[in-house]
This record gives C-alpha cells, sequence and structure tokens, in this order.
C-alpha cells in the first residue's frame, strides 16, 4: 500500500527529500530530457510568479519517506485549466498501478479546484509522426491509458505541428473534460493553448508559430479524437465531481471508553463521543477512516522521553479497576523521586484530579493514532480531516500531563505536518491549551492561538495570559486572546476574527483546530452562551481560510447538546471551506 502526499514548495527538509527522489526517477525515466528541466522544479514550487503557474507536486510513498512514483500538475488558475507536467514511476515500482493513482487523485484535485479540465502532452501513435516503431509502440501505450479515464487528443489542429520541418514525434495535446462530458468551446481552447505555449515554451515557440497554432483551433466546441484503444471508456473515466476531497475523514478512537473512570466527578465520559458520533451520522459530510498505528516515536517528539516512559510503566503496573491520583507535588526537591511509581505521579501531573490506570496509556496513544491518521488524510488529498477522540490532549505540555490530557495529540499530528509545511495550531476550548503553548513555545514554524476563558477564573490559571508570546525564535509565535466570563457568539466572533488574521499572517500550509464545545450555554466546565447558530458561522469563518485543517477534539461536557453543536459546527466548516 502506499500513500500519496501533496507536496507544494521545498520549504522544510522533508519536502527537498521527496522532490529530489521525484527528480531522480524524472531523470532515470527520461534520460533525453533536458538537465536544466528537472532542476528547475524546486523553482517551479516555490516561485509561482516566475514561472506563471502555481505547481504542485504529488509524490507516491510506498513506506513513509521512499518516493515510487509522482506527477507534476501546473494550476492556471486564471483561466480555470491545469496543465499534467510529468507522472511517472520508478522502474523498480513499473506495472504496480502506481501510475493510475497519481492520475486519478490528480484528476480528483482538478475537479476539487473547479477548474474546466486537464490538459497534458502525449506523444504521437501515429505512422506519420512516430516514425521508429518501437517508439510508436510505447506512445500507443500510454495513449491507450490515457483512454481509461476518457483523456483522447485534441483532433483537427495544428498543436502537433514540428517546430523544425521534418521534426519526429511532435505532441499531441490531450484534454481529460474529468468525466463532466462538457463541451470545450473553441474561444476557451485557444487562450489555454496560447497560455501553454507561451508560458511553458516561450524560450522555444516563436511568437507566429504560437499565433499558427491557435488559429488552427476551429471547431466550436473543439472535437477529441474517437476512442481508438477501447470500446468506450471504463469506469475509472466517470465524473469526478463531487470529489472525495470535499469529505471530511472522520477518524473515531474505536476503544476510548476503554478508559471510564466513575469517581469524583470525572466529566469524560464514553457518552460525549456517542453523542457527537450520532448526530454526525445525520450529516453526508463524513467518510469513515480506520486508525493506523503509528510508532512512539511521534509522541516522544513532543514529549519529554521520561514522561513517556513514566507514563507507560506506571499504567501498566496499576491493577485492572484502580486509578491513583497524585497528590504529592515536589517543589523543593526534584532530584530524589519515589521508588514506588503511584507516588511519582506528582513529578509529572499539574493536578489532583487527572487519574492514571491501566487503560489511560493503550487509550491516550489511540487518540494520538487517530490525530496521526487524520493528519496523513490531509496529505493524502483531503481537505478536512477530524480526529474524534479521548481522552482529550491539549492540556498536556512536554513533560506533564494533566487536564484529562495525558498525550497532546493536536500538538504531535501538527508536528508531524510541520515536515511539509507551515503549520497553525488554532485552540478554541474554553480552557487555555497550556499544553500546546508550552510544547511549541520557541518554534517559528509552528504558531499557536488560544481564544479562552480568562485564567485569572479559569483552568489552567497559570497560563493563557496575552503577555506570554512565546520566546527565542518563537517570539511573537505564541497568541493568547483571554476573555471573561458570560461572553455571547457575537463577541466570541469578533475575538475569532482577530485570530483568524493572524493565522493568515503566519501563511500557514495546515492549520490544526483544537475544538472545544465547552464554550456552548449550560456547559458545566464553561460560562459563555454559544448555540448551535453561533457553532455553525463559527465553522464558516475558519473554514473560510481555505486551509487543509484537521480538527482534534478537545473539551465539551453538555451531552444534552454536545452532538448538535458538533453537527452545527462542521455544517459550517464544510460550507466555509467549499465557498458555500
Amino acid at each position: 500500500m502506499f500513500r500519496i502526499r501533496r507536496v507544494h514548495d521545498d520549504s522544510t527538509a522533508t519536502n527537498r527529500e521527496l522532490i529530489a527522489q521525484a527528480q531522480e526517477i524524472l531523470r532515470a525515466q527520461l534520460p533525453d530530457l533536458r538537465p536544466e528541466e528537472v532542476d528547475k522544479i524546486p523553482a517551479q514550487l516555490h516561485d509561482p510568479l516566475s514561472h506563471r503557474f502555481r505547481a504542485v507536486l504529488f509524490v507516491a510513498e510506498r513506506s513513509r519517506g521512499r518516493v515510487q512514483g509522482f506527477a507534476l500538475v501546473l494550476y492556471a488558475t486564471d483561466l480555470g485549466f491545469a496543465y499534467l507536467e510529468y507522472v511517472a514511476s520508478a522502474k523498480s515500482a513499473s506495472g504496480g498501478g502506481i501510475g493510475g493513482v497519481l492520475y486519478q487523485r490528480v484528476r480528483e484535485e482538478t475537479a476539487a479546484l473547479g477548474l474546466h479540465g486537464l490538459f497534458f502532452e502525449c506523444l504521437p501513435d501515429d505512422p506519420a509522426l512516430s516514425r521508429e516503431s518501437a517508439v510508436r509502440a510505447q506512445n500507443a501505450a500510454r495513449l491507450r491509458f490515457y483512454e481509461r479515464f476518457g483523456a483522447r487528443p485534441i483532433a483537427g489542429t495544428a498543436y502537433e505541428t514540428p517546430l523544425q520541418p521534418g521534426g519526429d514525434n511532435p505532441p499531441y495535446l490531450v484534454f481529460d473534460d474529468l468525466g463532466s462530458e462538457a463541451p470545450l468551446r473553441r474561444a476557451e481552447a485557444q487562450a489555454i493553448v496560447r497560455t501553454i505555449l507561451e508560458r511553458k515554451y516561450g524560450d522555444l515557440c516563436p511568437p507566429e508559430y504560437v499565433q499558427r497554432v491557435v488559429a488552427s483551433f476551429r471547431d466550436d466546441p473543439v472535437r477529441l479524437r474517437p476512442l481508438r484503444y477501447r470500446k468506450e471508456k471504463s469506469g475509472e473515466g466517470a465524473p469526478v465531481v463531487p470529489p472525495r476531497t470535499r469529505r471530511i475523514a472522520l477518524v473515531v478512537n474505536e476503544k476510548h471508553d476503554i478508559h471510564h473512570v466513575r469517581e469524583r466527578g470525572y466529566v469524560q465520559a464514553p457518552v460525549r463521543i456517542a453523542s457527537i458520533r450520532r448526530e454526525l451520522e445525520k450529516l453526508d459530510l463524513f467518510e469513515p477512516v480506520a486508525a493506523d498505528h503509528y510508532p512512539e516515536s511521534h509522541i516522544r517528539a513532543v514529549h519529554d522521553p521520561d514522561l513517556v516512559s513514566y507514563l507507560k510503566r506506571a499504567c501498566a503496573s496499576l491493577p485492572a479497576g484502580k486509578s491513583v491520583y497524585p497528590y504529592v507535588f515536589p517543589i523543593r526537591n526534584q532530584t530524589r523521586p519515589p521508588r514506588e511509581l503511584p507516588l511519582r505521579a506528582g513529578y509529572y501531573c499539574i493536578d489532583t484530579f487527572t487519574p492514571i490506570n491501566r487503560n489511560a496509556w493503550p487509550a491516550a496513544l489511540g487518540a494520538v493514532d487517530c490525530a496521526l491518521t487524520a493528519a496523513d488524510c490531509l496529505l493524502d488529498l483531503h481537505r478536512l480531516a477530524y480526529a474524534l477522540v479521548r481522552p482529550p490532549g491539549h492540556h498536556a505540555e512536554r513533560r506533564s500531563f494533566g487536564g484529562f490530557c495525558y498525550f497532546n495529540s493536536a500538538a504531535v499530528a501538527a508536528h508531524y505536518l510541520s515536515a511539509y509545511g507551515r503549520v497553525a495550531v488554532l485552540d478554541v476550548d474554553y480552557h487555555h491549551g497550556n499544553g500546546t503553548q508550552d510544547i511549541f513555545y520557541m518554534s517559528s514554524e509552528v504558531l499557536t492561538v488560544s481564544i479562552h476563558g480568562t485564567p485569572r477564573l479559569t483552568y489552567p490559571y497559570f497560563s493563557g495570559f496575552e503577555d506570554e508570546r512565546g520566546d527565542g525564535l518563537g517570539a511573537g509565535f505564541n497568541v493568547n486572546l483571554p476573555l471573561p466570563e458570560g461572553i455571547d457568539g457575537a463577541r466570541y466572533r469578533e475575538t475569532l476574527g482577530r485570530a483568524l488574521r493572524r493565522v493568515k499572517e503566519h501563511r500557514p500550509r495546515f492549520l490544526v483546530l483544537a475544538l472545544g464545545l465547552d464554550t456552548a450555554r449550560g456547559d458545566p466546565t464553561g460560562s459563555w452562551t454559544l448555540g448551535a447558530t453561533d457553532f455553525t458561522e463559527n465553522g464558516r469563518l475558519i473554514g473560510g481560510l481555505q486551509l487543509p485543517t484537521l480538527v482534534v477534539q478537545e473539551g465539551g461536557y453538555r451531552t444534552r447538546s454536545l452532538g448538535s453543536n458538533a453537527a452545527a459546527f462542521f455544517r459550517g466548516l464544510w460550507a466555509g471551506a467549499n465557498g458555500s
């Protein structure tokens, strides 16, 4: 099995490595390609203005980090079309179906952007244009492959006129209508062809050649060559609108309910997840995705290894049904921890009401797996993903747990995504995400923004103040927007607008949203009065950022309205993300 990643630029070490591997595949598969054409790919990605196309690289990884194939797509959104520059598989992966999967993903992405269609060049299968039979057979195989999707050469034009008289293998211009069967009008085709020739081949095609080719498009609508290798399009050529990328990937921590404590007013009850899930099932917005399992190294990348090891050992050491609450906190002497693991809890916990027990470890691990799976969904072309998890995570700091949180799932996912581009974390839980702030306080790659109740009156009390703005490289990259008790939806949206403006300034590639529904009217842990219409509008505003967005569930404890408020939020998020 392999994953498809979207690479927008070469701003991170991970992206640069993926690009380099794609370039190696291109050199191996097209040895006659001019070296400068291969070398310019990073510049195409990070400098769209100079190259006059917005380029996106899609890479197929058989295992994480090893590229088995790629597609490079150029988008001319001003004219509403996409141009497929290359699609290629590694020689070791030939025949494995990677090319087909990549091409279908490119079709989905093109449809998701609302573009007219996908264009690309293919060498000819006509003996009059391709003299060598072996080369012609290869050309025919490629055209046969694209016919599976309904893509065919444009007929009756001079596009395949050689630049030099007598030249061999001038390319066809192939058009894929993405299964819509909408006609391609002449004026539209002429503008697109002129753009392709001038932007891609301006250094090769003289103006008179460009004008001659453009003028040769006389049919209206433009004619496509009849199917030559198949009697009809295969199922792969079916319409791709609405594309799967508009569905919200839903990853649920299915075993969250193993962790339930029936004592001391523990509000983190399993019914919370059931309440949300029941209402989401009424919406036609979600695509269920099973959670994968990820190495502990992702957790240790944001949490102190001593904390991770302690929780693993302490939870495993407790008998079933028994919970331990921290009650001794080392202020004077932190160098001599007690030998007994339960007594050592105060070294790692920030409060007296977050228990450790046998099921806390697997439940927290499952929540992280869900968040990482949802993050991979964003890298795998979903625009929206939701990790519906408990226990929550945003109170878990680098070396401490608390607030019902053991591992900071949102922070783990944000760190994971930061390998592919800049990330912003927006926390809209009623309580300050002290853990996320602590983990990224010195980072400029991950912006953290939190809207929460004033810490003078609200847990966790010791963090979330406006003057906490980050330190070192992270100075200015931590934003706290505390609000007083009793605010309504209108007042909240004023502050949300400030938060979203700061997110835009960061220019992130991904947004991680720590979703707390405890801002609702009547929540037992909050004091605000937001209702369903407020959640819808908040979701619409956040979706309007038009960013790949990972939503990670945090708080929310009024089960009577929890599900309906979640559904309202996601209706708004989906509408905003899709421009409606």
